[in-house]
């Protein structure tokens, strides 16, 4: 049977050579990076040059990088910390962010009793940013967390405006960019973000690591408590072959984004038309979306939606109806749910995202399968 895997954004394979690196590591740079004799430090000196290597992918200062075990606990840290710390009072959000961002801030909202306000979203996946500065216009100290690339649709929200809109209401700014880095290019000496948060899995790097951004001058607290980690922020001996395989997949990543790039845009656009030739009702969620995320509603009967992913997994594809986190769950997609009709909320949406590795005969597979459902 053929095995097809088209769920990128949920994670990606890890390209070969990080994974060389990592048991490179492994081998050879083992010690704890606290330890003071030579094979410590060697570790540690891995670690440094790992992190200016993210910084420099970023267009960031070194020591404004943070590892984290993930970038739900890089945004559990810096919501809880900012509402602490920074004395804020009011979270702006949206509710098609990653739940990440919702749970945190229902948590937040239940422990502290802040405010939240959510920005509208209009029908095809965007943010209604006039409504967004309207609510920018009240001195409540305040800060907005809205991510840059939604992960069920793709739909690419303008952080540039957003930041600008942030900094000019001296509201903080956390982003989500799990869907975008290593994917496009992001300069943060020019973006006016404070905090930014990132996982390694989503660009071809290992899973259980992630790193957060946060702006010089912006203190925050540590969640963890025990040793001096990450600048007393993050206490725990940290994975050095993980950090390791992060900055290798991150460099690659934008060694090849170009190429990389114009492919997987291709591909996706080839996907879209084949899908419309099979399925002439098909419909796109979301407008002006990331080049590797495609979720449409196909013209299947309500029956088929429950049993769709079975069906295809039985043929051995891999996609994802709503984010990873909620693929199992027979109930709509909390971000469909602020998009679509009622009527095309029963029918299934499918969430394909691609990867360099993917090919269009794998598509036409797909297809395939999809017309004999």
């Amino acid at each position: 049977m053929q095995k097809v895997y088209l769920d990128n954004a949920a994670t990606t394979p890890i390209r070969q050579e990080v994974i060389d690196e990592m048991v490179s590591v492994m081998q050879s740079d083992f010690g704890n990076p606290s330890s003071t004799h030579s094979v410590g430090r060697s570790a540690k000196a891995l670690i440094e040059t790992s992190r200016k290597t993210i910084a420099k992918c970023l267009h960031c200062n070194a020591q404004e990088i943070i590892f984290t075990s993930s970038a739900t606990e890089a945004t559990n840290w810096i919501l809880r910390s900012s509402v602490k710390d920074f004395s804020v009072k009011r979270i702006i959000t949206s509710k098609v962010e990653h739940h990440a961002t919702l749970y945190t801030v229902q948590a937040l909202q239940e422990e502290f009793n802040i405010e939240v306000d959510f920005v509208k979203v209009l029908q095809d996946g965007s943010l209604d940013y006039t409504q967004l500065a309207d609510l920018l216009s009240v001195e409540t100290k305040t800060l907005v967390t809205l991510m840059h690339v939604n992960n069920e649709t793709g739909v690419i929200h303008d952080i540039a405006k957003i930041g600008a809109l942030c900094h000019l209401s001296k509201a903080l700014f956390h982003c989500d960019t799990v869907q975008s880095v290593g994917k496009t290019e992001l300069d943060l000496q020019q973006l006016p973000i404070d905090f930014l948060v990132a996982s390694a899995h989503k660009f071809h790097g290992p899973k259980g690591i992630g790193f957060a951004f946060v702006r010089k001058n912006l203190v925050l607290q540590p969640m963890l408590f025990g040793g001096e980690q990450e600048k007393g922020w993050r206490a725990g001996t940290e994975s050095v072959h993980q950090i390791a395989g992060m900055a290798k997949a991150l460099q690659l990543s934008y060694d090849h984004l170009e190429t990389e790039r114009n492919y997987i845009a291709d591909l996706k656009q080839y996907c879209s038309n084949q899908l419309q030739i099979a399925f002439p009702s098909v419909k796109q969620n979301g407008a002006d979306t990331f080049y590797n995320i495609l979720n449409v509603v196909l013209p299947f009967s309500p029956e088929k939606t429950i049993m769709i992913l079975f069906n295809l997994d039985m043929k051995g594809i891999a996609v994802s109806r709503g984010s990873a986190c909620q693929s199992g769950s027979v109930r709509p997609s909390h971000v469909l749910a602020e998009m679509l009709l009622k009527e095309d909320l029963v029918k299934p949406s499918l969430r394909i995202s691609f990867s360099h590795y993917n090919t269009k005969e794998e598509i036409d597979y797909l297809v395939k399968v999809l017309k004999e459902i």
